[in-house]
């Protein structure tokens, strides 16, 4: 399989991006861009690859862009409350 092939760990990466991004213009959160996909791989499995790093930055990219994702939704609900934005533990 490669890369790029449907069911790929790539094709997951890039549908990622795209959910993640749709929902954070629809909700007006700015991200930044995701992570550049390699374009030096020279096919031999090396250790370290290149892939293996784009996997991780990508998982990074993901978790950061869920994270804020889900504090604007969680400011979005505390206006809707009207209630004050908590300022953490004890408040």
């Amino acid at each position: 399989m490669t890369h790029a092939e449907p069911g790929s760990a790539l094709a997951a990466a890039r549908a990622a991006f795209s959910r993640l991004q749709a929902d954070a213009a629809g909700c007006g959160v700015a991200l930044r861009s995701p992570p550049p996909e390699p374009a030096s791989c020279c096919g031999r499995g090396c250790n370290g690859c290149v892939w293996e790093g784009f996997y991780a930055a990508a998982q990074w990219w993901r978790e950061d862009a869920e994270t804020a994702l889900a504090q604007a939704a969680g400011a979005a609900a505390e206006r809707l409350s009207g209630m004050p934005p908590s300022s953490g533990p004890g408040r």
